[in-house]
């Protein structure tokens, strides 16, 4: 057991049924009243941030979870293997706990959030950017860069995009995970 001294940021608590990690937190002392923290929580299941006020010092429960880094292998119908990077073993995870699907490739190194008690995958977070090859678009343009003109392009992975008219077929390109977005062209 805890109390609300021990907050901070990215700290698993268990409360409801639920697993929540603290976005944030504030201690607020008002001049009249007892303290309080106010915090954001996101429901570890659900993604849901929902605000929630606790009184000082009140007890919580700390959940055990660990950060486990593994290897993207490949997908079929009962969901997506990894493997442990450090220990070799294979594990499965569903679609949904998986931050972009989309844009995993064979090969691609991610970290496994697990709850240390049941060893259950909680979420699966890719890196914040992920270079990948073009397999199709349409021929590009030389020069037409200024007018921020973009045009639809197909991943390896099979992910489609929006990139600028003078990015082409077979070239790298990185792409923002969390937002889906282009970031920048890749030269070898």
């Amino acid at each position: 057991m805890a109390t609300t001294a021990d907050f901070r940021n990215g700290l698993t608590i268990e409360m409801n049924n639920d697993l929540l990690t603290i976005v944030e937190f504030q201690h607020v002392k008002p001049g009249k009243g007892p303290a309080f923290v106010r915090t954001k929580l996101k429901s570890l299941r659900t993604g849901k941030v929902i605000p929630h006020t606790f009184s000082a010092g009140v007890k919580i429960d700390i959940a055990r979870v660990e950060r486990r880094p593994y290897q993207y292998l490949y997908k079929d119908d009962l969901g997506y293997y990894f493997m442990n990077s450090d220990t070799f073993e294979q594990t499965t995870v569903p679609e949904d706990i998986i931050s972009a699907p989309a844009f995993l490739k064979e090969g691609q190194d991610v970290e496994i959030l697990f709850h240390a008690d049941t060893e259950t995958p909680l979420t699966c977070d890719m890196p914040a950017y992920v270079v990948l090859e073009i397999t199709y678009t349409e021929p590009g343009e030389k020069g037409n860069t200024a007018t921020n003109a973009m045009k639809e392009a197909t991943l390896e992975t099979g992910a489609t995009v929006k990139v600028p008219l003078f990015v082409n077929e077979g070239e790298k390109i990185k792409v923002d995970t969390r937002s889906g977005e282009y970031s920048e062209r890749v030269k070898e």
